[in-house]
């Protein structure tokens, strides 16, 4: 069983969100976080909060789709911290839409998804999370560091209407942790350094929990356990699946039981 005091977690997207809720949990048990986002005034906010709860705490302004961004945040967290033993990439985001929308009165498509909405969405979901995975798992070969890395896949990964770009890049967290841990596994790197993805179902964020009353009682309706999956309760299982070493390869699903669109 690994420990999470004194150990360094790397987080991307960590202004806010799951992100900061996992630097929380992380920091108050003990561990050592290196805060990333794309945002500075998120950052700053977030880094302040940490030290209230007296964390050991960095943080770096980093673009997950700059190669060069990833390269120095993984040489930072080094730097500071002599080790990297949870790279959690977290940083993602969201723009939906129809890939073709008909209109309902002609049939005829009036709308479609673009090209930037698809590609946006690829390059920090997919292309960010393989930079950020790839020099942090440079680092932690090079300085011989044992750990985690825990992607963040989601229930959407099933397929979700409206989601196709978002979809897309999840299922592809899907397949990292086997792709990882077999390649890992050939170069006997598998037990000192496991990757597992989590995925979540509908997570009771900020973001989301400004949704209206209306649409988020429609969601609610769909959770067997009858409410929004909170964001310490996936910062909790990512504590356990970094604790225990017998979890690899895998991706481990927590969304109160959820059912798309059937109870059954």
């Amino acid at each position: 069983m690994l420990e999470i005091t004194n150990s360094v977690a790397v987080i991307t997207g960590g202004g806010g969100g799951i992100g900061l809720s996992l630097a929380r949990y992380w920091v108050g048990n003990g561990g050592k976080v290196l805060l990333a986002d794309v945002a500075e005034p998120l950052l700053a906010a977030a880094a302040a909060g940490l030290k209230d709860l007296n964390g050991d705490v960095r943080t770096i302004v980093c673009d997950v789709t700059n190669e060069n961004d990833c390269s120095r945040m993984a040489d930072f967290a080094i730097e500071q911290f002599g080790r990297i033993n949870l790279v959690a990439p977290f940083a993602g985001i969201i723009k939906d839409g129809l890939m073709v929308s008909p209109d309902m009165a002609t049939g005829k498509v009036t709308k479609k998804m673009t090209l930037n909405q698809f590609q946006s969405v690829m390059n920090i979901n997919l292309t960010g999370v393989f930079l950020t995975v790839r020099e942090c798992s440079e680092r932690m070969i090079n300085n011989n560091c044992k750990g985690l890395i825990c992607l963040i896949s989601s229930t959407g990964s099933l397929g979700t209407a409206g989601q196709i770009n978002y979809s897309s890049s999840k299922a592809a967290m899907s397949v990292f942790p086997k792709v990882i841990t077999a390649e890992f596994f050939r170069r006997g790197l598998a037990a000192k350094i496991r990757c597992v993805a989590v995925a979540p179902g509908y997570v009771g964020t900020p973001m989301v929990k400004k949704v209206g009353q209306a649409v988020l009682g429609k969601i609610i309706e769909q959770v067997p356990i009858g409410r929004l999956i909170e964001p310490e309760e996936v910062a909790s299982l990512i504590g356990e699946l970094y604790r225990n070493e017998s979890l690899a390869g895998e991706v481990y699903f927590i969304h109160g039981g959820l059912r798309l669109g059937s109870k059954g």
